[in-house]
C-alpha cells in the first residue's frame, strides 16, 4: 500500500514518523512538501520521495490530508483528477466536515475524517476516525490502522466528532493548564520550580499508567484518599471550587465551538 502525506507539518510529520516506526517500507510512503528545504531534509532523514500532489496522489492508496482547514478542500480540488477509484483520502484537519470534501472527489474515493490530537507527536495520541457517506468500511479501517502508528483510535459516527474535538482533540490543553497551576502551587508552597515540575509531570504520567489498569477514576481516588487526612481536605476544596462543573462547561463551550467551525 502507498500512502501519501500532503502536509508535512507537525501532525503530517508525526504520522510520518509513526508509519516507518511500524515498519512501513520507506519506498511505499511519499511526502508533498512546497518548501525544497524541508523535503530535502525529509528525503536524507527518512529514505522516502517527495513529489507534486497531483503526482502523489496518482501513485497512492491512501492520501493524508495533514493541511490547514481552509486548504483542505482547495487541495482535493487540485488533485481530484489524479484519484484513482478506491483511494482512500484521510483529513486530518479539524472542523471540515466529509460532506464539504466528497463533493470534491470523484466517485469511488472514499473520504474519511479524523480527529487527532497532539500527544502523536510522541508516539502516544488519540485519535477518532469516521467515514463519509460514501465511504466504504475498508477504508475506514484503513485510516484507523493509518492513525493506530502514532497511538490510539476508536471509531465513531461523524456526528460524534464535535464532542471527541471537546473531550480528546482540545483536551491536552486542559491537562497541561492543570500541570501549569498545579506546579505553580508548588512552587508557592515553598518548593523549587525544578523540583515542583518534576513532582507534577510524574505524578500525572504515574496516574495516567494507573488509569490504563482499567479501574474506575473514583476507586483510584478513593485509595488515596483517607477519612480526615490531606487528599480528603484538598478535594473538598476542588469540589467547592466548582471543578467538575467547569470541566462540563468547558467541554460544552468547545463542543458548541467545534459545532461553529464545521
Amino acid at each position: 500500500m502507498t500512502i501519501a502525506i500532503i502536509g508535512a507539518g507537525n501532525m503530517g510529520g508525526a504520522v510520518l514518523a509513526g508509519l516507518l516506526e511500524a515498519g512501513h517500507s520507506p519506498e511505499s510512503v511519499i511526502v508533498v512538501e512546497a518548501r525544497e528545504e524541508q523535503a530535502a531534509a525529509l528525503r536524507e532523514k527518512h529514505g522516502i520521495r517527495t513529489l507534486p500532489a497531483t503526482d502523489a496522489a496518482a501513485e497512492a492508496d491512501v492520501v493524508v490530508l495533514a493541511v490547514k482547514p481552509y486548504g483542505v478542500v482547495p487541495v482535493l480540488q487540485s488533485i481530484a483528477s489524479a484519484l484513482r477509484e478506491g483511494t482512500t483520502v484521510v483529513s486530518l484537519a479539524a472542523g471540515v466536515p466529509t460532506s464539504a470534501m466528497e463533493p470534491a472527489v470523484p466517485d469511488g474515493v472514499s473520504v474519511v475524517r479524523v480527529m487527532p490530537n497532539t500527544p502523536a507527536l510522541v508516539g502516544e495520541g488519540m485519535s477518532a476516525v469516521a467515514g463519509g457517506a460514501k465511504a466504504t468500511p475498508e477504508a475506514v479501517a484503513a485510516a484507523a490502522d493509518l492513525m493506530g502508528a502514532v497511538g490510539k483510535v476508536v471509531t465513531v459516527p461523524e456526528s460524534q466528532i464535535d464532542a471527541v474535538t471537546a473531550i480528546s482533540g482540545s483536551g491536552p490543553a486542559y491537562v497541561f493548564l492543570v500541570a501549569e497551576a498545579w506546579i505553580e502551587a508548588g512552587v508557592h508552597l515553598g518548593l523549587t520550580r525544578d523540583d515542583a515540575t518534576t513532582l507534577v509531570i510524574q505524578t500525572l504520567t504515574g496516574s495516567a499508567k494507573l488509569l490504563e489498569s482499567g479501574t474506575h477514576p473514583a476507586i483510584l481516588r478513593e485509595q488515596v484518599t483517607s477519612p480526615g487526612g490531606t487528599t480528603a481536605a484538598a478535594l473538598g476544596a476542588l469540589e467547592k471550587g466548582g471543578l467538575r462543573a467547569a470541566f462540563l462547561e468547558a467541554t460544552r463551550a468547545a463542543y458548541v465551538r467545534s459545532q461553529e467551525l464545521s
